[in-house]
């Protein structure tokens, strides 16, 4: 097989990052430069910021993917970046530098669905790993579950009605004084923790949707820290974090499961930051080997927004003839399947 060598980049959320991935499959470099202690002090992204310092970071993070991977310019077939959903400044950054590479280098422009590229993640982490699955994308501000019918072909079987799962860590997390990001902060305390100690809600709905609705059980945490604080008792910080994260790893497992076999698939695999989660992948892994499903996820650091999974995206939209033009436009709400051309 002849070898098609994608020069990725993405800038939608505060992670400045590059890749180059040869055949959607595999890694030859994944340069991230994350902004999270910027951020930190401010309790979440702050556009504005994030925006500049992608300005002040995007190329000398596309020539170190170039440089790592021992890759010249004119040897990349195309430019993928992700164009949405996301920060319209900071999508607009790594756009305008992959549409002034392509236009000056002559290669075409492949415009990727940030969401697809998660999901794409977990085809450099299983070369094995081939549609139709199911794909449950949990991310600060995702909450999806994917019926993925081919490489371009994406169906969302359930997708949250207010916080997304990840935003509900970070909320909850704030509540606790832990800081941000604040899903890794919650699984670190939630180790040590009983997550039968308090019994918070799991929203399911009774019209059979998969949705997912994580507003009440925020709700449902704070009363209870807000209860605790009035009854001048002293809360076991462990057990709220343990108990907390077993309610939405509850909810996101039982919807994806459920989708999985509605649409007679035997393979589930998870994706996004939330993905990353300790309990949500044991949780995930049990579910689906007592239902005789495999299940597939990436490593941490492909959870996290970066260029490979906006490589391997792309790589299966170049191979369709999927290329955009130069006046691709960021669009920052863009939904799960749209057509990813200009």
């Amino acid at each position: 097989m002849s070898e098609t060598v994608i020069l990725a980049i993405e800038t939608s959320c505060d992670e400045t990052s590059a890749a180059v991935v040869v055949n959607g499959r595999k890694i030859l470099s994944n340069i991230i430069s994350s902004q999270i202690d910027i951020h930190k002090k401010f309790g979440g992204v702050v556009p504005e910021i994030a925006s500049r310092k992608h300005v002040e970071l995007v190329l000398p993070v596309i020539n170190q993917a170039l440089e790592e991977a021992t890759v010249k310019l004119e040897q990349v077939d195309a430019i993928g970046v992700t164009y949405g959903p996301g920060l319209v400044g900071a999508l607009l950054v790594g756009l305008s530098a992959a549409k002034g590479i392509a236009f000056a280098a002559g290669k075409p422009l492949v415009g990727v669905h940030h969401i697809e590229g998660h999901i794409a993640a977990n085809y450099l982490e299983n070369e094995t790993l081939e549609p139709p699955f199911v794909c449950l994308v949990a991310s600060g501000g995702h909450s999806h579950v994917v019926h993925v019918s081919d490489y371009n072909i994406f169906e969302i079987m359930g997708q949250t009605r207010d916080d997304a799962a990840g935003e509900a860590f970070d909320k909850i997390a704030r509540a606790l004084g832990l800081g941000y990001p604040g899903g890794p902060l919650i699984d670190i305390e939630a180790v040590k923790g009983n997550s039968k100690a308090v019994d918070f809600p799991r929203v399911h709905f009774n019209d059979g949707s998969l949705d997912f609705s994580f507003s009440g059980l925020k709700t449902a945490v704070l009363n209870y820290l807000n209860g605790m604080s009035q009854k001048g008792l002293e809360i076991n910080l462990p057990d709220v974090c343990a108990s907390f994260q077993q309610a939405v790893v509850d909810v996101l497992v039982s919807n994806t499961l459920k989708a999985a076999r509605q649409k007679g698939v035997a393979r589930v695999a998870l994706a996004g930051g939330v993905a990353a989660n300790s309990q949500l992948r044991s949780a995930m892994k049990m579910a689906a080997e007592k239902a005789g499903m495999e299940m597939y996820y990436p490593k941490p650091i492909l959870c996290t927004d970066n260029a490979a999974m906006i490589g391997a995206a792309a790589y299966y939209e170049f191979k369709r003839g999927n290329v955009s033009g130069l006046d691709l436009n960021a669009k920052p709400g863009l939904r799960l399947g749209d057509k990813n051309c200009g």
